[in-house]
């Protein structure tokens, strides 16, 4: 038994030796890789296009949202009269009322469908516009800059503050692109 433990920790600390960093160093006259960090996600929709075209649809949007609040209190009138009519209505009118607010449900989940579908497909498509944009300015920004590579923040466990430049790009966005 004391062998088989003996064993067992020789081969871990061979494996933790095998898993020691190695460090590559740079061959003599190398420049250095310059590197900054966006928050690619916070930048688009940071972007004076995208909060624009967020209010716009939010006003293209308010009447089928009014509609739907509408029907709503109207379903809850049907739950509230048949609540109160209880024993005291025919089956038949029981059975009206009762179906007319499944019916009355049935059309504001359609509704609700047809209202989230149609507004997140715009939003979306003013979303993937807009990235498409973002992507080319950062490139503009990196030959700018001198930068080799821009990462992600979100693909970062870590990041230094002084090359996070979130808050440039959506300047240049906003310059490049004006909200209309």
């Amino acid at each position: 038994m004391r062998s088989f433990v003996f064993s067992w920790a020789a081969v871990c600390a061979a494996g933790l030796i095998s898993l020691s960093p190695v460090k590559a160093q740079a061959p003599a006259g190398s420049t250095q890789t310059k590197v900054a960090v966006i928050n690619f996600q916070n930048a688009v929709l940071s972007t004076g296009e995208i909060q624009k075209a967020l209010k716009d649809l939010q006003l293209k949007y308010k009447p089928r949202q009014d509609a739907l609040q509408k029907g709503q209190q109207e379903l809850s009138d049907i739950q509230t009269q048949l609540q109160a009519s209880q024993g005291k209505l025919s089956q038949a009118g029981e059975a009206d009322l009762t179906a007319r607010g499944q019916r009355k449900q049935t059309q504001l989940q359609r509704l609700n469908d047809d209202l989230t579908a149609d507004f997140e497909a715009e939003r979306d498509d003013a979303i993937r516009k807009a990235s498409t944009r973002m992507q080319e300015l950062l490139k503009k920004v990196a030959e700018e800059k001198g930068l080799d590579l821009i990462v992600d923040s979100a693909a970062a466990p870590f990041v230094k503050s002084g090359i996070e430049i979130t808050d440039q790009v959506v300047a240049a966005y906003d310059k490049a692109y004006p909200a209309k």
